[in-house]
């Protein structure tokens, strides 16, 4: 009887297991498929839903007690790749849409509107962003990989976030954004840095923005002038 169900319980883990590489696979098909140089082809996927609606059923479906089991990494590359399939749905909801900004009310923007499911329960971008992710986890990278569909955002990977690769990732993440126009602006001659209003907004996360910005992009910015760029609201797409 104990072998009978010991084998039912690592038949169980091994599906589950399988389920989870599976699905994985299928959300990292999708972004391969629909994202390209950190630009969404939005129409293609409001004309193919089905797997980026499938993927969000199943993640929707893990239960706390189960994603407390995981690592830290594991933790954070779920919820990252979480935020930013949410936000995907989000977009598609109101497609066509020039910015992100344009849904929901006066009141109540497209970060307050129910658009996740963590936990079998919906919740806010804003909640998982500020109520999970960044109060569960000290890590100010997580910047540069959620995505809020526009085009003043880090870019979009076409992979998803792994546990494995996940600090090679948010490394790659904050290079390459801080080698867009969108991230950093030095102008030697003048003595002016211009940053993103990410780090305006999330200054206290980074500790320390010019070592932040020196790591990641190789320049130092100290003694410079500081100045913010202005956002680029208008959708990310191609």
């Amino acid at each position: 009887m104990k072998t009978l169900l010991l084998s039912i319980v690592c038949l169980g883990l091994t599906l589950a297991a399988f389920a989870q590489e599976f699905d994985s696979r299928a959300y990292d098909d999708l972004l391969k498929t629909f994202v390209e140089n950190g630009r969404v082809d939005y129409q293609g996927l409001k004309a193919d839903p089905a797997p980026l609606i499938k993927h969000l059923i199943w993640v929707g479906q893990i239960t706390e007690a189960e994603f407390n089991s995981w690592a830290d990494p594991q933790q954070l590359a779920f919820l990252i790749n979480l935020y930013n399939a949410s936000t995907l749905q989000l977009i598609l909801d109101h497609y066509p849409v020039a910015s992100i900004k344009k849904i929901g009310t006066l009141f109540k923007g497209p970060w307050d509107q129910p658009a996740v499911t963590l936990f079998g329960k919906t919740i806010t971008l804003n909640e998982l962003e500020h109520g999970v992710i960044r109060k569960q986890h000290n890590e100010p990278r997580v910047h540069m990989a959620l995505v809020c569909a526009a085009k003043g955002c880090p870019i979009l990977r076409n992979e998803v976030y792994t546990a494995e690769k996940l600090d090679e990732q948010l490394a790659d993440q904050s290079r390459q954004y801080l080698a867009t126009s969108a991230g950093l602006i030095i102008n030697r001659k003048k003595g002016v840095a211009n940053i993103s209003s990410i780090f305006k907004w999330y200054g206290d996360d980074f500790v320390s923005v010019p070592d932040f910005i020196q790591k990641y992009s190789g320049e130092s910015i100290r003694g410079m002038k500081i100045r913010t760029l202005k956002y680029d609201w208008s959708l990310n797409e191609r």
